[in-house]
């Protein structure tokens, strides 16, 4: 596909929330407090890490822009903390939910709909950018985060997230392309092979089961090249599945967290300062 394939698909599949499926689980069929109270109360106890990585305790009476906001949970976070929000995503789903959210509980910002790619905002503007889970479904995370550089006011923070193409579920379900992965970072190919079908299925879906448009996987060795121009970019390792076997959970997620999360997981937490 080239870019603009990517970006229609991309802002038809996101208009359906990210993290609809959550809510459908849990009961929730409405926008209304109680039930996005509801939402974020499990979200954040699913990822404890998360507000550690996200310190919004920090965003008090900074400019903030969040970009890809999904259900809104962080969004709201931010601007309960006494951020300056805003926030960009490609769909208008959730660009709506987050400005509901807004209203809703009397906070001031507001979210736009637009592409990372073509960053609506000037130079300098913002002391902390915030993407969790987006930069690597845009087509171009190298683009994304050049103008997250551009934007950030010096000494500003970037909080995202991306995947990591050397978790242990890739090197369990995918040994081959792993495999592949680490041959071609050994020699210094830069550019991502790119993923299956499976590989993007077993991260995002939309509720008929279909896998994102563009998914790519990264290692903390790319991530530092990639943002070479921040005076510093720290990487952590969060997340991981249950190990089942023949069926079974043998091993909880929450046990392994700290372990097995910290070493092989699924997601790249980077705090990057300008």
């Amino acid at each position: 596909m080239n870019q603009a394939e990517i970006d229609a698909q991309n802002a038809e599949f996101w208009n359906t929330l990210c993290g609809t499926g959550l809510a459908q689980m849990l009961g929730i069929t409405d926008g209304s407090p109680v039930s996005l109270k509801k939402f974020d109360d499990w979200y954040l106890d699913y990822y404890p890490y998360l507000l550690q990585h996200v310190p919004v305790h920090t965003m008090g009476g900074k400019d903030a822009l969040e970009i890809g906001l999904g259900y809104g949970t962080l969004s709201q976070q931010i601007a309960m903390a006494g951020a300056r929000y805003n926030g960009l995503d490609i769909a208008r789903g959730p660009v709506d939910m987050v400005n509901s959210r807004l209203a809703q509980n009397g906070l001031p910002g507001r979210a736009v709909q637009g592409s990372m790619l073509q960053c609506p905002f000037p130079d300098a503007s913002f002391d902390c950018v915030v993407s969790i889970g987006c930069f690597h479904h845009t087509g171009d995370t190298q683009r994304c985060l050049d103008e997250t550089f551009r934007i950030l006011r010096p000494g500003g923070h970037a909080y995202l997230m991306l995947y990591n193409r050397f978790s242990w579920r890739q090197w369990k379900d995918y040994p081959k392309q792993t495999v592949s992965a680490l041959l071609r970072e050994w020699i210094g190919v830069r550019e991502n092979p790119e993923s299956t079908t499976a590989q993007r299925a077993a991260y995002d879906t939309d509720t008929k089961g279909h896998a994102a448009p563009e998914t790519q996987f990264y290692s903390t060795g790319q991530i530092g090249t990639m943002m070479a121009r921040f005076s510093s970019v720290e990487c952590t390792k969060e997340n991981c599945d249950d190990e089942i076997k023949d069926g079974v959970v043998v091993r909880k997620r929450s046990d392994m967290l700290a372990t097995r999360g910290k070493k092989f997981g699924m997601d790249i937490y980077i705090d990057a300062v300008k």
